[in-house]
């Protein structure tokens, strides 16, 4: 039996299936908008649809012969020390799907060795957050159109402990969902403004309006984050190898190859498609992180032979924490972890560094290689 550096790894108690227990027990216990609005992606749901299905588009040529007795998953990211490279993406108003939110994912961050991305939008204040974890967490913003709000945030996600900062660069406006007719539901003010009560004058007529993404931010915005926090900025949304270059001589640390869980530009090209162009682009300048359709350990796979420094998981996350809370989300990481374990001795990788792009081809024209 393998081991992932922490001892044997028991997989008859914990599956895959557990994902999708974990999605079967959200879709029952929530209230149908709510299980709507997070299963939701734009327009027809076609990149939704894709976002999963491309990573099927690989297969695997494994090595044999390879000593994989052990299998080492923990690995660094912008200095963070971390067990394994899938991390939680960040996903806003988790509040809707457990009444813990955002602290139960953290306290499960924590429990697994895991980093933490904390939505903007999250339903709990992100110091209460922070407070209630002990892992390396990162903090994702939008640059809203009342730029003090934005910056009032990111002073507090510093103090708090945040270790690099998300800028989300693919939302200048939302993505229209034909599943909850519009953008999303009605969001309560005690979700929506959690983070930005204390910052907006009792009784201000605007404060949704002014707490909504500004939709004429440029590039600058990411050497203005850089130099407002002092913490590293690495920008989420990008899906091209120009752009990926254009962020990094911008100022940012790093990219994270995202379509937004097929939630805002349907018919946007899937994760799994854009990777390679991604990481050919930045040339080991800076990590590549990837999200998008990530729901096994061969995905993780197939994306870190890619060149993906490390893979962040949303919805998984999010039905894991409607189905069990801490405890849900703690086994739907453990299972993502356990499955990389298992394929990558099976791929005759036995650690992370064993990954690269001859593991892996395509089997159609879905993907560039």
């Amino acid at each position: 039996m393998p081991t992932d550096g922490r001892g044997p790894v028991d997989r008859t108690s914990m599956t895959l299936t557990a994902l999708a227990e974990h999605e079967d027990k959200a879709a029952a216990l929530l209230p149908a908008e709510v299980y709507d609005y997070f299963a939701a992606g734009a327009g027809a749901e076609t990149t939704l649809h894709e976002s999963r299905t491309a990573w099927e588009h690989y297969r695997v040529r494994p090595r044999v012969l390879r000593d994989v007795g052990r299998v080492d998953l923990p690995t660094s990211l912008l200095g963070a020390e971390v067990s394994s490279p899938v991390v939680l993406a960040p996903t806003a108003f988790q509040g809707l799907a457990h009444a813990e939110g955002e602290r139960a994912t953290a306290r499960a961050a924590a429990a697994t060795g895991s980093l933490l991305a904390l939505s903007t939008r999250s339903s709990t204040p992100l110091e209460e957050v922070a407070a209630a974890g002990s892992a390396p967490w990162w903090f994702q913003v939008y640059a809203m159109r009342d730029r003090d709000l934005t910056l009032r945030l990111v002073e507090r996600a510093v103090s708090a402990g945040a270790r690099a900062l998300v800028l989300t660069g693919d939302t200048p406006y939302v993505g229209i969902k034909r599943r909850v007719t519009g953008t999303r539901i009605a969001i309560p003010d005690d979700h929506f403004l959690v983070n930005l009560q204390q910052h907006l004058d009792p009784g201000r007529a605007d404060a949704r309006r002014a707490a909504e993404q500004d939709p004429t931010i440029t590039l600058e915005a990411i050497s203005w984050l850089a130099e407002a926090s002092g913490l590293p900025v690495l920008v989420k949304g990008v899906l091209r190898g120009d752009e990926a270059v254009a962020c990094l001589d911008a100022g940012a640390a790093g990219v994270v190859v995202s379509n937004h869980g097929g939630r805002q530009l349907d018919r946007a090209v899937p994760s799994a498609i854009a990777l390679p162009e991604v990481v050919d682009a930045v040339a080991g300048r800076a990590p590549v992180l990837v999200d998008g359709g990530i729901r096994s350990g061969l995905d993780c796979l197939v994306a870190l032979a890619l060149g993906a420094s490390a893979v962040m998981v949303g919805r998984p996350v999010v039905w894991g924490l409607a189905a069990g809370g801490e405890a849900g989300v703690v086994e739907a990481l453990e299972a993502l972890r356990a499955d990389l374990t298992h394929v990558m001795a099976l791929t005759g990788a036995a650690s992370l560094a064993d990954l690269d792009r001859s593991l892996v081809t395509a089997t159609s024209i879905w993907s560039p290689l």
